[in-house]
C-alpha cells in the first residue's frame, strides 16, 4: 500500500468529522480534507502524521474563514440546515426531534462563542487526538493543553447555559 493511500485510509474519516464539526458543512469539510491530503502528497516525509494533517487542515480553514464570501455561504448553509431540521421535526410532529434540533442549534451557537483555539482544541480532543497531537496542531506547549481544554469546556458550558437561558426567555416572552 502506498504511503498516501495508508494515510488516507487512517485519517480521512476523522479529519472530515473534525472539519464538519468545525465548519458545519460536510461538503466544505471534504474540500478542505482533499486539499490537506494533496499537500501531504507533496511532502517528502511526514512526522507526527495526524497532528500535521490536523494542523494543515486547521490552517486551511483559517485561510478560508478570512474570505468574506465563504463566511456568508457558511452562515446560509447553517441556517438552511437548522431550518430543515426544525421543519422536518414539525412535519413529522416529533417533539423529541424538534428538541434535538434546538439543542444542536444551541450547541453550535455555544461553540461559535468560543475562541478559535478553544473550539479547535475541544473538537480535536473529541476526535481522539492526544495532548501531544493537539499541542503540535495548535502550536501549544503540551503542558498547556490540559488547561486550555479545561478552560474551553468551562467556557462552552457557560455559553451553552447562556444560550439556553436566552432561548427560554425568548420563548416566555412570545408564549
Amino acid at each position: 500500500m502506498e504511503p498516501l493511500d495508508r494515510l488516507f485510509r487512517l485519517y480521512h474519516l476523522p479529519l472530515v468529522r473534525y472539519l464538519t464539526r468545525r465548519l458545519g458543512d460536510r461538503d466544505w469539510a471534504e474540500e478542505i480534507a482533499q486539499e490537506t491530503f494533496l499537500r501531504a502528497a507533496r511532502q517528502e516525509t511526514l512526522t507526527s502524521e495526524r497532528s500535521w494533517l490536523f494542523a494543515v487542515a486547521t490552517n486551511l480553514v483559517r485561510d478560508d474563514a478570512r474570505k468574506q464570501a465563504r463566511q456568508r455561504r457558511h452562515l446560509e448553509l447553517l441556517a438552511a440546515e437548522i431550518h430543515d431540521d426544525v421543519t422536518e421535526a414539525i412535519d413529522a410532529e416529533l417533539v423529541a426531534s424538534e428538541e434535538r434540533a434546538r439543542e444542536r442549534a444551541l450547541a453550535r451557537q455555544a461553540i461559535e462563542q468560543l475562541s478559535e483555539r478553544d473550539a479547535q482544541a475541544l473538537l480535536m480532543r473529541e476526535e481522539g487526538l492526544d495532548y501531544d497531537e493537539i499541542a503540535a496542531a495548535l502550536g501549544l506547549e503540551r503542558a498547556s493543553v490540559g488547561t486550555t481544554l479545561s478552560r474551553a469546556r468551562r467556557r462552552l458550558a457557560d455559553a451553552y447555559d447562556a444560550a439556553r437561558r436566552a432561548r427560554e426567555a425568548k420563548e416566555r416572552s412570545h408564549g
